[in-house]
This record gives C-alpha cells, sequence and structure tokens, in this order.
C-alpha cells in the first residue's frame, strides 16, 4: 500500500509506493495537505501498476482534483484556444500581421487533424518537431521558419495564459537557411527598360516603388487623399506594420503624379486595376507575378507560369535577385551612395525594427526632403 513521507526540510509530502516490478518508487506530491498527498499516492501507486495512456493518466489526476479541491479543470483544446487567441490578437495587431497568423497556425491545426480538438498539453515536442520537419520538405527554410514563429507565439500564450506548464515548441530548433540566390538592386539602365516596357499604371507603381521604397501591397492601395501635392508629401500607413510614415515626393515621382492628372475624389485608388485585384484577392501575388512577366519581357528574369509547375501551392519557390522589392533595396542604395546619413535614408525609406525607429524621431523634414531630392531621374 502507498504511503506518504515529508523530509523535515521539506513542506511537501512524497508519495512512496512500489511498480509493477516491485520496484521502490518516490514521488513529490507537491501536497502539504496530508489527507491530499495520501489520495495522490494511491493514484500513483495505481497508474505504476496498471500501465495507463497519457489521456487516462491525465483523466485519473482531473477527477482526483475535483474531489479533493471542489474546483473541475477545464482543458481548453487547440482548436478553441486558436480561436481565443487569434481574437484577443486582433485588436492590437496589424491586419497584415493577422493573416499571417491565421494562415500559418491553419497549417498546424490541419498538421494536428483531429488532435485538434484534444488538450493542450496534449501537444508534445516531437508533435512539433514532425511539423516543422514537414513543412522544411515542402517550403523554403524562411517559409518553414516564418510559419514555425507563430506555432511558437501561439504556445508562449498558452503557457502564459497558465493553460500548459510547458511549452512543446521552446526547444525546437528553426531550419537550416540553405543557399540561395543573392537579391540585389536593379542599376539605371535596367530601370529604363522596365519603365519603357510598361503600361502607364505600372509605370507609376513602378517610380513610386523607386522613389519612396514602400512595398507593393501600400502603393497599390494608395488613394489620392494620401497625397498632398501643396506640401508636396506622400502620406500613408503600412499594411504591413501599421507604421504612418510622411514621404517627401521626389522631383521625378512628382512629375509623373502631375502627368496622371490627380483625382479630385480623395478615395478614388491613384491605379485602379492593381487596387480591385489586392480588394479582391486580399494579397498581391497576383500583381507580384505580373511585375515578375514585366521584368521577363525586360530579359532581367526567367519566363515562369506561375502554376508551380504541378508542385502544388505550398511547393517551394525559387528565389529570384530581382522582384518587386528590389525597388526598395535600389532606393536605399542610390542614397548610400548620394552621402545621405544612414538615419535619414531609413526614415525616407522605412523600416521594421523598433530599435531602428528610435532614429527617425530625430530626423527633420528638411533633410528627408533633401534626401528625396538626391534621388536621379530615369528620364
Amino acid at each position: 500500500m502507498a504511503s506518504i513521507w515529508k523530509h523535515p526540510r521539506s513542506q511537501y509530502f512524497t508519495a512512496c509506493f512500489r511498480d509493477q516490478h516491485g520496484k521502490q518508487r518516490r514521488i513529490s506530491t507537491k501536497e502539504t495537505n496530508r489527507k491530499r498527498a495520501q489520495a495522490l499516492a494511491d493514484e500513483f501507486e495505481k497508474a505504476a501498476r496498471v500501465k495507463r495512456t497519457l489521456k487516462q493518466a491525465q483523466a485519473v489526476l482531473d477527477r482526483l482534483h475535483e474531489e479533493l479541491s471542489g474546483e473541475s479543470i477545464v482543458r481548453m483544446s487547440f482548436r478553441k484556444y486558436l480561436q481565443e487567441w487569434l481574437a484577443a490578437k486582433a485588436p492590437s495587431t496589424a491586419q497584415a500581421t493577422m493573416v499571417f497568423y491565421r494562415k500559418s497556425l491553419g497549417k498546424f491545426e490541419g498538421f494536428l487533424g483531429a488532435r485538434a480538438d484534444e488538450p493542450l498539453s496534449a501537444i508534445r515536442k516531437q508533435d512539433v518537431v514532425a511539423f516543422r520537419n514537414q513543412l522544411a520538405l515542402r517550403l523554403s527554410a524562411r517559409t518553414a521558419n516564418h510559419d514555425l514563429k507563430a506555432v511558437k507565439m501561439f504556445f508562449k500564450g498558452a503557457r502564459r495564459d497558465g493553460l500548459i506548464s510547458e511549452d512543446p515548441s521552446e526547444f525546437v530548433e528553426t531550419v537550416r537557411q540553405r543557399h540561395v540566390a543573392a537579391k540585389r538592386a536593379f542599376t539605371a539602365e535596367e530601370l529604363r527598360t522596365i519603365v519603357s516596357l510598361a503600361d502607364p499604371e505600372w509605370r507609376s507603381m513602378i517610380l513610386f516603388g523607386l522613389y519612396t521604397g514602400q512595398r507593393l501591397g501600400d502603393i497599390a492601395t494608395l488613394r489620392w487623399g494620401n497625397i498632398d501635392l501643396a506640401r508636396n508629401e506622400l502620406k500613408l500607413v503600412t499594411r504591413k506594420t501599421g507604421r504612418s510614415m510622411i514621404i517627401p515626393i521626389a522631383a521625378p515621382l512628382r512629375k509623373e503624379l502631375e502627368a496622371l492628372g490627380p483625382s479630385s475624389d480623395p478615395n478614388a485608388p491613384v491605379h485602379p486595376r492593381a487596387a480591385a485585384t489586392v480588394q479582391r484577392q486580399g494579397k498581391t501575388g497576383n500583381l507580384s507575378n505580373q511585375f515578375a512577366d514585366l521584368l521577363a519581357h525586360a530579359g532581367l528574369r526567367p519566363r515562369t507560369h506561375h502554376k508551380g509547375q504541378e508542385k502544388g501551392r505550398s511547393a517551394k519557390r525559387e528565389v529570384e535577385p530581382l522582384s518587386f522589392h528590389s525597388l526598395r533595396r535600389t532606393a536605399t542604395t542610390w542614397l548610400q551612395e548620394a552621402g545621405v546619413p544612414l538615419a535619414v535614408s531609413q526614415a525616407l525609406i522605412g523600416h521594421d525594427s523598433a530599435e531602428m525607429h528610435q532614429h527617425y524621431v530625430s530626423v527633420g523634414r528638411e533633410a528627408l526632403a533633401e534626401a528625396a531630392a538626391k534621388l536621379p531621374d530615369l528620364a
């Protein structure tokens, strides 16, 4: 029969019992109450003599806790907590980041299958490792690590909320980055070629990308209300980070805007086709493909059919040195070559790092305008 014992220098009782092989076992009950400690010792002995699954053992301990304390234990499932976690995140998180959370955690939910309805505590480190390995087989290391990051944030929240005592993702390592083609900036001659082949709307978006350094999604969804030609400024809130930005309009970009003929409707999109695409699809993938086709037409990258060559949507993508994001890299390069101070160029182009954001506050409007004026004209 199980017994309990308390070391003179410990506040907790220790359960003493023999397992199915007759071997003496001792386990701390983490209880200071003799009655509850004895009940736990009896259950430990039963569990040791009768081989039980983790789920069965957990059910016994839950029942024991209810009998001793009069309080029932509610064990949150992965699926249920996922809904609550996302709802709690939404008010303080950018829309694009919420899309990332839903997509990445949706992958893990799909990986778990029916187990997503089991308690969070039933998920083990080996489950997270298996999920990571599955991603690594199908996706680039960067994308796999991106999804793993969301899973780690989720379980960190579950532990903080007291739903699990141990985080199964805490010590799961990221996927090792493989060698990929180095991304680079455009040359001025390459940009002249691309602009000469582009239709008016794409020409405008390319110039916006070059002279403001902003992302494709932010440029595609610009409204005329974002543009103040009287103050020669562009004002926007970035989709990815939710940060407000005021950017001086460089002379070549202003010339382009005046040629477009500003709309009297502040809600009218500057780039109607692109805005409609983003609104309809909720993402910029189709626009990225259009720009890739333009680069292929200019002879700057191979032609692709954008269908993954029968590999499916989750297949690993080939990383190309040039993309729309290269315009951001080009602007940064040109500013550095023009001798613009680092803090000024970062404030003009924008930077996601909170640490670098501290540098922006000391950059005045005049310094930004001078930096924008140093960007060369493609004409």
